[in-house]
């Protein structure tokens, strides 16, 4: 059985981490990565040759979000993922609910409004289109929760619950398809709720919690539906490979236990962002209103003391 130009998947000996970790690079995503770090250190680059900081701290979790894509799609868990569930849902995890938060802690939006030239006058450039794109009802939309979070449970219970993901694992395309498709979902979910690049759509931070917590339910109740299933849900891995030594439902309820738990790792990861975006913003709040009392000599506070004497004033 050759899988979808993934190779003879027939020969594939028993999954270990090892295995699974040695070199074999899906051509798109290899280059999309390689693309993407290039890009990204161009950024760089250029604000540091104009003499402007980017803080370091984006650009590692920039590189280690887009090498999180790089290892689930350009190494043998690729090419096991096609027959095994298991292995299939931590791509989906990985692709859909880590590389996108990591990737966007890195900012790449914002290195790009500041990298980009701004183009002359009456033309527009790369930057001009990108503010565009950025100020579109077409991405108003599809930022705002009232569709991030049903596309978000929908990738979930209309791809494995229906014929369609036996559709899109039939042929190379279709399956390239899919994990753009989760990794798509990932990054406009989490957009607008880590807030880091500049968007249409910026709720306040409880409504950002909100907004993380509210999807999360469904995909633990996706991996117990999984897990609880007394037969293969999903006809592609119906007859694993009998060179994997494999159970067919033993596997798909590890896939069950591996979305069940991943539902946790975005929470605390975007939470703790979340926490520290708050209190950096009071920080700078409370820096703000202490340089305008430096600069009008606390009037605020001598206005409430005046204030104070004049209801004692009454009382006398």
């Amino acid at each position: 059985m050759d899988h979808s130009g993934h190779g003879m998947m027939m020969d594939l000996p028993p999954f270990t981490l090892g295995r699974g970790l040695e070199w074999s690079a899906d051509p798109f995503f290899l280059i999309a990565c390689l693309l993407g770090l290039g890009l990204y250190g161009w950024g760089v680059v250029r604000l540091r040759r104009r003499g402007d900081a980017w803080p370091a701290g984006r650009t590692v979790s920039y590189a280690v979000g887009v090498l999180t894509v790089a290892v689930v799609m350009c190494t043998k868990l690729n090419d096991y993922g096609m027959v095994m569930f298991s292995v299939h849902m931590v791509q989906h995890m990985i692709l859909s609910m880590l590389s996108p938060i990591l990737i966007l802690l890195g900012a790449p939006v914002t290195l790009a409004l500041r990298a980009l030239p701004v183009a002359g006058k009456g033309r527009k450039g790369p930057r001009e289109l990108l503010l565009a794109l950025l100020h579109s009802r077409y991405m108003r939309i599809v930022t705002h929760p009232a569709f991030t979070i049903p596309m978000f449970i929908a990738s979930l219970y209309g791809l494995y619950f229906t014929p369609l993901f036996d559709f899109l694992m039939g042929s190379k395309a279709g399956h390239i398809a899919m994990m753009v498709h989760f990794f798509a979902v990932g990054m406009v979910f989490f957009w607008p709720i880590m807030g880091v690049d500049p968007g249409p759509h910026r709720p306040g931070y409880v409504m950002r919690m909100l907004e993380l917590f509210a999807g999360m339910p469904f995909h633990a109740f996706f991996g117990i539906a999984l897990m609880m299933a007394s037969a293969p849900m999903v006809s592609t891995f119906e007859h694993p490979p009998a060179s994997l030594g494999i159970d067919a439902l033993s596997d798909q309820n590890a896939a069950g236990g591996i979305a069940w738990a991943f539902s946790e790792v975005p929470s605390v990861l975007v939470l703790i962002a979340l926490l520290f975006q708050w209190y950096r913003s009071e920080q700078r709040q409370a820096r703000r209103t202490d340089r305008a009392a430096d600069r009008d000599g606390d009037k605020e506070l001598e206005a409430y003391n005046a204030y104070l004497a004049s209801l004692n004033a009454r009382k006398g």
